[in-house]
Protein backbone atom coordinates (compact mmCIF):
# COMPACT_ATOMS: atom_id res chain seq x y z
CA UNK A 1 0.00 0.00 0.00
CA UNK A 2 1.58 3.43 -1.04
CA UNK A 3 2.59 5.70 2.22
CA UNK A 4 0.50 8.63 0.71
CA UNK A 5 -3.32 9.28 -0.22
CA UNK A 6 -4.59 12.03 -2.35
CA UNK A 7 -7.61 14.12 -2.38
CA UNK A 8 -9.05 16.29 -5.64
CA UNK A 9 -11.05 18.58 -5.00
CA UNK A 10 -12.20 21.26 -7.73
CA UNK A 11 -8.92 21.11 -9.95
CA UNK A 12 -6.33 21.06 -6.57
CA UNK A 13 -5.00 17.29 -5.43
CA UNK A 14 -3.94 17.19 -1.20
CA UNK A 15 -1.95 14.76 -0.33
CA UNK A 16 -2.01 13.01 3.30
CA UNK A 17 0.03 10.58 5.05
CA UNK A 18 -1.25 6.89 5.26
CA UNK A 19 -0.96 5.58 8.88
CA UNK A 20 -0.36 1.85 9.34
CA UNK A 21 -0.97 0.50 13.08
CA UNK A 22 0.66 -2.74 14.18
CA UNK A 23 -1.99 -4.96 13.16
CA UNK A 24 -2.10 -4.05 9.90
CA UNK A 25 -4.61 -1.54 10.06
CA UNK A 26 -3.97 1.73 7.68
CA UNK A 27 -6.10 5.38 8.08
CA UNK A 28 -5.84 8.61 6.48
CA UNK A 29 -4.28 10.90 8.33
CA UNK A 30 -6.06 14.03 7.44
CA UNK A 31 -5.62 16.59 10.74
CA UNK A 32 -4.19 18.95 8.32
CA UNK A 33 -7.02 18.71 5.34
CA UNK A 34 -8.84 22.15 7.00
CA UNK A 35 -5.89 24.22 6.34
CA UNK A 36 -4.87 23.28 3.41
CA UNK A 37 -7.52 23.17 1.66
CA UNK A 38 -8.64 26.50 3.05
CA UNK A 39 -11.34 24.78 5.00
CA UNK A 40 -12.23 21.84 3.50
CA UNK A 41 -13.65 18.81 5.66
CA UNK A 42 -14.76 15.63 6.30
CA UNK A 43 -18.71 14.30 7.27
CA UNK A 44 -19.15 11.16 8.84
CA UNK A 45 -22.34 10.69 11.01
CA UNK A 46 -21.64 8.24 13.94
CA UNK A 47 -17.70 8.08 13.26
CA UNK A 48 -17.59 4.52 11.28
CA UNK A 49 -15.21 5.51 9.29
CA UNK A 50 -13.17 7.99 11.23
CA UNK A 51 -10.31 7.26 14.07
CA UNK A 52 -10.35 9.16 16.83
CA UNK A 53 -6.77 8.46 18.29
CA UNK A 54 -4.57 6.45 18.33
CA UNK A 55 -4.35 3.88 20.90
CA UNK A 56 -2.39 0.73 22.27
CA UNK A 57 -5.05 -0.23 24.59
CA UNK A 58 -7.24 -2.37 22.70
CA UNK A 59 -7.48 -4.37 19.10
CA UNK A 60 -10.71 -5.39 17.86
CA UNK A 61 -10.94 -6.94 14.35
CA UNK A 62 -15.27 -7.93 14.23
CA UNK A 63 -14.74 -9.67 10.82
CA UNK A 64 -12.43 -12.21 12.34
CA UNK A 65 -14.10 -11.99 16.22
CA UNK A 66 -10.48 -10.95 17.48
CA UNK A 67 -10.47 -9.25 20.97
CA UNK A 68 -7.20 -8.33 22.52
CA UNK A 69 -6.06 -6.40 25.55
CA UNK A 70 -2.68 -5.24 25.40
CA UNK A 71 -1.73 -7.80 22.76
CA UNK A 72 -3.84 -10.46 24.90
CA UNK A 73 -6.06 -12.46 23.41
CA UNK A 74 -9.71 -12.55 25.46
CA UNK A 75 -9.86 -16.00 25.62
CA UNK A 76 -6.32 -16.72 27.21
CA UNK A 77 -7.13 -13.31 29.81
CA UNK A 78 -10.82 -14.99 30.56
CA UNK A 79 -9.52 -18.34 31.20
CA UNK A 80 -5.98 -17.84 33.08
CA UNK A 81 -6.67 -14.05 34.89
CA UNK A 82 -8.60 -12.57 37.61
CA UNK A 83 -10.36 -9.47 36.65
CA UNK A 84 -7.99 -6.76 38.85
CA UNK A 85 -4.67 -8.55 37.02
CA UNK A 86 -6.78 -7.39 33.65
CA UNK A 87 -7.35 -4.13 35.30
CA UNK A 88 -3.84 -3.42 35.84
CA UNK A 89 -2.80 -4.84 32.41
CA UNK A 90 -5.30 -2.24 30.62
CA UNK A 91 -4.26 0.79 32.86
CA UNK A 92 -0.42 -0.07 33.11
CA UNK A 93 0.43 -1.69 30.19
CA UNK A 94 1.82 -4.97 31.30
CA UNK A 95 0.52 -7.99 33.59
CA UNK A 96 1.44 -7.37 37.15
CA UNK A 97 4.08 -9.31 38.92
CA UNK A 98 2.62 -10.88 42.30
CA UNK A 99 4.12 -8.09 44.25
CA UNK A 100 2.86 -5.26 42.32
CA UNK A 101 -0.66 -7.54 42.16
CA UNK A 102 -0.70 -7.72 45.73
CA UNK A 103 0.45 -4.08 45.70
CA UNK A 104 -2.55 -2.45 43.74
CA UNK A 105 -5.18 -4.83 45.61
CA UNK A 106 -3.96 -3.26 48.96
CA UNK A 107 -3.87 0.14 47.62
CA UNK A 108 -7.70 -0.18 46.38
CA UNK A 109 -9.03 -1.59 49.16
CA UNK A 110 -7.10 1.48 51.47
CA UNK A 111 -8.93 3.66 49.22
CA UNK A 112 -12.42 1.72 49.09
CA UNK A 113 -13.87 4.11 51.68
CA UNK A 114 -16.47 6.15 51.04
CA UNK A 115 -17.13 10.06 52.38
CA UNK A 116 -20.23 9.29 54.59
CA UNK A 117 -21.91 12.57 53.59
CA UNK A 118 -22.20 10.34 49.75
CA UNK A 119 -24.84 8.65 51.70
CA UNK A 120 -27.15 11.57 52.24
CA UNK A 121 -27.07 12.10 48.55
CA UNK A 122 -27.81 8.40 48.18
CA UNK A 123 -30.79 9.41 50.11
CA UNK A 124 -32.10 12.35 48.19
CA UNK A 125 -33.19 10.17 45.71
CA UNK A 126 -36.12 7.93 45.21
CA UNK A 127 -36.60 4.09 45.58
CA UNK A 128 -37.82 4.78 41.60
CA UNK A 129 -34.69 6.10 40.39
CA UNK A 130 -32.86 4.48 37.68
CA UNK A 131 -29.69 3.12 39.39
CA UNK A 132 -27.27 4.02 36.50
CA UNK A 133 -28.53 7.85 36.78
CA UNK A 134 -27.72 7.17 40.54
CA UNK A 135 -24.36 5.59 40.09
CA UNK A 136 -23.56 8.62 37.78
CA UNK A 137 -24.85 11.22 39.92
CA UNK A 138 -22.35 9.40 43.15
CA UNK A 139 -19.02 9.16 40.80
CA UNK A 140 -19.43 12.41 39.98
CA UNK A 141 -20.21 13.42 43.67
CA UNK A 142 -16.87 12.03 44.54
CA UNK A 143 -15.00 15.15 42.98
CA UNK A 144 -16.51 17.13 45.87
CA UNK A 145 -14.54 15.08 48.30
CA UNK A 146 -11.89 14.41 46.56
CA UNK A 147 -9.52 16.26 44.02
CA UNK A 148 -10.95 17.39 40.93
CA UNK A 149 -7.87 17.55 39.05
CA UNK A 150 -5.54 15.08 38.69
CA UNK A 151 -1.56 16.23 37.85
CA UNK A 152 -0.35 13.93 35.23
CA UNK A 153 2.77 14.85 35.31
CA UNK A 154 2.86 12.94 38.30
CA UNK A 155 3.15 9.28 38.23
CA UNK A 156 2.12 9.05 41.75
CA UNK A 157 -0.69 11.26 42.17
CA UNK A 158 -2.28 9.83 38.83
CA UNK A 159 -1.93 6.10 40.07
CA UNK A 160 -3.70 7.56 43.48
CA UNK A 161 -6.39 8.87 41.54
CA UNK A 162 -6.99 5.24 39.86
CA UNK A 163 -6.53 3.07 42.79
CA UNK A 164 -9.30 5.60 44.52
CA UNK A 165 -12.12 5.33 41.70
CA UNK A 166 -11.48 1.65 41.65
CA UNK A 167 -11.68 1.52 45.57
CA UNK A 168 -14.93 3.25 45.79
CA UNK A 169 -16.12 2.47 42.79
CA UNK A 170 -17.71 -1.00 43.63
CA UNK A 171 -19.27 0.22 46.94
CA UNK A 172 -21.20 2.67 44.89
CA UNK A 173 -22.40 0.11 43.24
CA UNK A 174 -23.21 -2.18 45.76
CA UNK A 175 -25.04 0.85 47.49
CA UNK A 176 -27.09 1.73 44.20
CA UNK A 177 -28.70 -1.83 44.29
CA UNK A 178 -29.11 -1.87 48.27
CA UNK A 179 -30.84 1.32 48.08
CA UNK A 180 -33.38 -0.26 45.90
CA UNK A 181 -33.62 -3.09 47.72
CA UNK A 182 -34.22 -1.02 50.96
CA UNK A 183 -31.17 -3.00 52.75
CA UNK A 184 -28.73 -1.45 54.70
CA UNK A 185 -25.08 -0.05 52.98
CA UNK A 186 -22.47 -2.35 53.29
CA UNK A 187 -18.51 -1.81 53.00
CA UNK A 188 -17.95 -5.50 53.11
CA UNK A 189 -14.81 -7.03 54.56
CA UNK A 190 -11.30 -6.03 53.23
CA UNK A 191 -9.74 -9.80 53.29
CA UNK A 192 -11.73 -10.54 50.65
CA UNK A 193 -10.63 -10.31 46.95
CA UNK A 194 -12.02 -7.53 44.68
CA UNK A 195 -14.79 -9.75 43.65
CA UNK A 196 -15.52 -11.83 46.37
CA UNK A 197 -16.13 -8.17 48.46
CA UNK A 198 -18.16 -6.75 45.98
CA UNK A 199 -20.44 -9.96 45.87
CA UNK A 200 -20.61 -9.49 49.72
CA UNK A 201 -21.53 -5.95 49.74
CA UNK A 202 -23.97 -6.64 47.20
CA UNK A 203 -26.01 -9.66 48.61
CA UNK A 204 -25.40 -10.06 52.36
CA UNK A 205 -28.25 -9.92 54.66
CA UNK A 206 -28.10 -8.12 57.84
CA UNK A 207 -29.52 -11.47 60.20
CA UNK A 208 -27.34 -13.97 57.77
CA UNK A 209 -24.16 -15.17 57.67
CA UNK A 210 -22.62 -14.53 54.16
CA UNK A 211 -21.31 -17.45 51.98
CA UNK A 212 -19.46 -16.98 48.86
CA UNK A 213 -20.02 -19.13 46.11
CA UNK A 214 -16.97 -19.73 43.88
CA UNK A 215 -18.99 -20.45 40.62
CA UNK A 216 -20.89 -16.99 40.80
CA UNK A 217 -17.51 -15.21 41.75
CA UNK A 218 -15.81 -17.11 38.49
CA UNK A 219 -18.30 -16.14 36.64
CA UNK A 220 -19.03 -12.38 37.86
CA UNK A 221 -14.74 -11.93 37.78
CA UNK A 222 -15.37 -13.37 33.58
CA UNK A 223 -17.96 -11.20 32.97
CA UNK A 224 -16.44 -8.42 34.68
CA UNK A 225 -13.00 -8.94 32.30
CA UNK A 226 -15.08 -9.59 28.78
CA UNK A 227 -16.83 -6.01 29.77
CA UNK A 228 -13.17 -4.64 30.44
CA UNK A 229 -12.51 -2.13 27.52
CA UNK A 230 -14.05 -2.34 23.45
CA UNK A 231 -11.87 -0.09 21.92
CA UNK A 232 -13.56 3.30 21.12
CA UNK A 233 -16.87 2.88 21.49
CA UNK A 234 -19.93 5.32 22.40
CA UNK A 235 -18.70 5.74 26.66
CA UNK A 236 -15.01 5.11 26.20
CA UNK A 237 -14.88 7.62 23.66
CA UNK A 238 -17.16 10.06 25.31
CA UNK A 239 -14.57 9.37 28.16
CA UNK A 240 -11.28 10.38 26.27
CA UNK A 241 -13.32 13.57 24.86
CA UNK A 242 -14.58 14.96 28.20
CA UNK A 243 -11.27 14.24 29.43
CA UNK A 244 -9.22 16.01 26.73
CA UNK A 245 -10.91 19.13 28.57
CA UNK A 246 -8.66 18.20 31.23
CA UNK A 247 -11.78 17.47 33.20
CA UNK A 248 -10.88 15.23 36.46
CA UNK A 249 -11.15 11.48 36.36
CA UNK A 250 -14.20 10.96 38.32
CA UNK A 251 -15.97 13.29 36.24
CA UNK A 252 -14.93 11.70 32.72
CA UNK A 253 -15.99 8.30 34.03
CA UNK A 254 -19.29 10.14 35.34
CA UNK A 255 -20.06 10.71 31.64
CA UNK A 256 -19.09 7.39 30.39
CA UNK A 257 -21.62 5.92 33.02
CA UNK A 258 -24.18 8.41 31.38
CA UNK A 259 -23.03 7.54 28.22
CA UNK A 260 -23.42 3.77 28.81
CA UNK A 261 -27.18 3.80 29.81
CA UNK A 262 -28.46 4.21 26.45
CA UNK A 263 -30.19 0.91 25.00
CA UNK A 264 -27.73 1.20 22.09
CA UNK A 265 -24.85 0.24 24.05
CA UNK A 266 -24.46 -1.15 27.78
CA UNK A 267 -28.27 -1.35 28.12
CA UNK A 268 -28.83 -3.89 25.52
CA UNK A 269 -28.48 -6.81 28.19
CA UNK A 270 -31.42 -5.16 29.91
CA UNK A 271 -33.26 -4.89 26.85
CA UNK A 272 -32.88 -8.79 26.48
CA UNK A 273 -34.30 -9.19 29.85
CA UNK A 274 -37.29 -6.95 28.97
CA UNK A 275 -37.68 -8.85 25.58
CA UNK A 276 -37.67 -12.22 27.41
CA UNK A 277 -40.36 -10.85 30.32
CA UNK A 278 -42.35 -9.75 27.33
CA UNK A 279 -42.25 -13.16 25.38
CA UNK A 280 -43.24 -14.58 28.90
CA UNK A 281 -46.30 -12.60 29.17
CA UNK A 282 -47.26 -13.05 25.55
CA UNK A 283 -47.84 -16.72 26.56
CA UNK A 284 -43.86 -17.90 26.50
CA UNK A 285 -44.22 -19.14 22.59
CA UNK A 286 -40.71 -18.59 21.05
CA UNK A 287 -41.52 -20.56 17.78
CA UNK A 288 -43.67 -17.35 17.12
CA UNK A 289 -41.13 -14.45 18.19
CA UNK A 290 -38.31 -16.36 16.19
CA UNK A 291 -40.87 -16.69 13.23
CA UNK A 292 -41.44 -12.58 14.04
CA UNK A 293 -37.72 -11.60 14.29
CA UNK A 294 -37.36 -13.06 10.43
CA UNK A 295 -40.56 -10.97 9.42
CA UNK A 296 -39.06 -7.53 8.00
CA UNK A 297 -42.34 -6.33 7.93
CA UNK A 298 -42.87 -7.21 11.68
CA UNK A 299 -41.25 -4.03 14.07
CA UNK A 300 -40.08 -7.11 16.70
CA UNK A 301 -36.39 -7.49 17.23
CA UNK A 302 -34.52 -9.91 18.13
CA UNK A 303 -32.47 -8.19 21.45
CA UNK A 304 -29.07 -9.76 22.62
CA UNK A 305 -29.04 -11.63 18.74
CA UNK A 306 -25.73 -10.55 16.37
CA UNK A 307 -23.29 -7.61 17.03
CA UNK A 308 -22.69 -4.17 15.20
CA UNK A 309 -19.04 -4.93 15.19
CA UNK A 310 -19.12 -8.63 15.18
CA UNK A 311 -19.70 -9.87 11.84
CA UNK A 312 -19.03 -13.47 12.36
CA UNK A 313 -19.27 -14.34 16.17
CA UNK A 314 -18.34 -12.20 19.29
CA UNK A 315 -15.34 -13.78 21.06
CA UNK A 316 -16.64 -12.79 24.78
CA UNK A 317 -20.53 -15.04 23.97
CA UNK A 318 -18.15 -18.46 23.25
CA UNK A 319 -16.58 -17.58 26.68
CA UNK A 320 -19.46 -15.96 28.32
CA UNK A 321 -22.12 -18.93 27.35
CA UNK A 322 -19.94 -22.06 29.57
CA UNK A 323 -19.86 -19.78 32.80
CA UNK A 324 -23.71 -19.29 32.25
CA UNK A 325 -24.31 -22.94 32.22
CA UNK A 326 -22.34 -23.85 35.01
CA UNK A 327 -24.02 -21.11 37.26
CA UNK A 328 -27.26 -22.35 36.00
CA UNK A 329 -26.48 -25.72 36.87
CA UNK A 330 -25.10 -24.54 40.51
CA UNK A 331 -28.05 -22.81 41.52
CA UNK A 332 -30.54 -25.04 39.93
CA UNK A 333 -32.85 -22.09 38.85
CA UNK A 334 -36.15 -22.87 38.07
CA UNK A 335 -37.20 -19.51 36.02
CA UNK A 336 -39.75 -19.85 33.03
CA UNK A 337 -37.73 -16.65 31.82
CA UNK A 338 -34.53 -18.43 32.24
CA UNK A 339 -36.26 -20.99 30.02
CA UNK A 340 -37.19 -19.06 27.51
CA UNK A 341 -33.96 -17.93 27.26
CA UNK A 342 -32.25 -21.26 26.25
CA UNK A 343 -35.46 -22.26 23.91
CA UNK A 344 -34.49 -19.05 22.21
CA UNK A 345 -31.11 -19.89 21.85
CA UNK A 346 -31.63 -23.06 20.52
CA UNK A 347 -33.85 -22.40 18.11
CA UNK A 348 -30.97 -19.49 16.86
CA UNK A 349 -28.05 -21.71 16.81
CA UNK A 350 -30.27 -24.69 14.35
CA UNK A 351 -32.20 -22.29 12.53
CA UNK A 352 -31.25 -21.80 8.67
CA UNK A 353 -32.21 -17.85 8.56
CA UNK A 354 -30.03 -16.99 11.90
CA UNK A 355 -26.80 -19.44 11.16
CA UNK A 356 -26.31 -17.80 7.73
CA UNK A 357 -26.33 -14.14 8.78
CA UNK A 358 -24.21 -15.06 11.20
CA UNK A 359 -26.66 -13.90 14.06
CA UNK A 360 -25.29 -15.88 16.96
CA UNK A 361 -26.17 -15.23 20.42
CA UNK A 362 -23.72 -12.24 21.83
CA UNK A 363 -22.21 -11.41 25.27
CA UNK A 364 -25.17 -9.14 26.72
CA UNK A 365 -27.64 -12.35 25.82
CA UNK A 366 -25.78 -14.36 28.25
CA UNK A 367 -24.28 -11.16 30.54
CA UNK A 368 -28.31 -11.37 31.40
CA UNK A 369 -28.72 -14.94 32.21
CA UNK A 370 -26.40 -14.91 34.36
CA UNK A 371 -27.32 -11.60 36.04
CA UNK A 372 -30.67 -12.37 36.83
CA UNK A 373 -29.75 -16.34 38.00
CA UNK A 374 -27.62 -14.34 40.38
CA UNK A 375 -30.37 -12.70 41.35
CA UNK A 376 -29.37 -9.16 40.25
CA UNK A 377 -31.93 -6.96 39.21
CA UNK A 378 -33.04 -6.18 35.35
CA UNK A 379 -31.64 -2.22 36.09
CA UNK A 380 -28.78 -2.96 37.74
CA UNK A 381 -27.80 -5.10 34.76
CA UNK A 382 -26.12 -1.94 33.12
CA UNK A 383 -24.51 -0.16 36.05
CA UNK A 384 -22.11 -4.21 36.64
CA UNK A 385 -21.24 -3.03 32.92
CA UNK A 386 -20.43 0.20 33.97
CA UNK A 387 -18.45 -1.73 36.91
CA UNK A 388 -16.16 -4.14 34.14
CA UNK A 389 -15.75 -1.51 31.89
CA UNK A 390 -14.10 1.12 34.50
CA UNK A 391 -10.25 -0.26 34.16
CA UNK A 392 -11.11 0.25 29.83
CA UNK A 393 -12.52 4.09 30.65
CA UNK A 394 -9.16 4.57 32.78
CA UNK A 395 -6.59 3.08 30.82
CA UNK A 396 -8.27 5.26 27.99
CA UNK A 397 -8.49 8.63 30.13
CA UNK A 398 -4.72 7.86 31.02
CA UNK A 399 -3.53 7.42 27.85
CA UNK A 400 -5.22 10.57 26.69
CA UNK A 401 -3.77 12.23 29.19
CA UNK A 402 -0.20 11.46 28.86
CA UNK A 403 -0.35 11.54 25.22
CA UNK A 404 -0.94 15.37 25.29
CA UNK A 405 -3.90 14.79 23.34
CA UNK A 406 -5.65 18.07 21.86
CA UNK A 407 -9.09 18.75 23.06
CA UNK A 408 -11.96 17.11 21.13
CA UNK A 409 -13.98 19.49 18.79
CA UNK A 410 -15.47 17.99 15.99
CA UNK A 411 -16.52 20.36 13.14
CA UNK A 412 -19.65 20.21 11.40
CA UNK A 413 -21.62 21.46 8.27
CA UNK A 414 -24.36 24.54 8.53
CA UNK A 415 -27.83 23.92 6.91
CA UNK A 416 -29.71 26.07 9.08
CA UNK A 417 -30.85 29.37 7.64
CA UNK A 418 -29.07 32.14 5.97
CA UNK A 419 -28.45 35.65 7.31
CA UNK A 420 -32.09 37.20 7.60
CA UNK A 421 -33.20 40.31 9.54
CA UNK A 422 -34.71 40.32 12.92
CA UNK A 423 -38.28 41.17 13.32
CA UNK A 424 -39.66 42.60 16.12
CA UNK A 425 -42.48 41.41 18.10
CA UNK A 426 -45.69 43.19 17.31
CA UNK A 427 -44.60 42.99 12.95
CA UNK A 428 -44.42 38.50 13.41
Amino acid sequence: MSDIAKIEVGGKTYEFPIVEGTENEHAINISKLRGASGGLITIDPGYKNTGSCISEVTFLDGEKGILRYRGYSIENLAEKADFLEVAYLLIFGELPNEEELNKFHDDIKKNSIVDDDIKKILDAFPKTAHPMGVLSSLTSALTAFNSSSVDVNSEEKMYNSIVKILGKFPVLVAWTMRKKQGLPLDYGDSSLGYVENLLKMMFKKPNEEYQNNPIITDALDKLLILHADHEQNCSTSTVRIVGSSHAGLFASISSGISALWGPLHGGANQAVLEMLAGIQEDGGDTEKYMAKAKDKSDPFRLMGFGHRVYKNFDPRAKIIKVAANEVLEDLGVEDPILDIARALEKEALEDDYFVARKLYPNVDFYSGIIYRAMGIPTEMFTVMFALGRLPGWIAQWREMRLNKEPIGRPRQIYTGKNLRPFVSVEKR
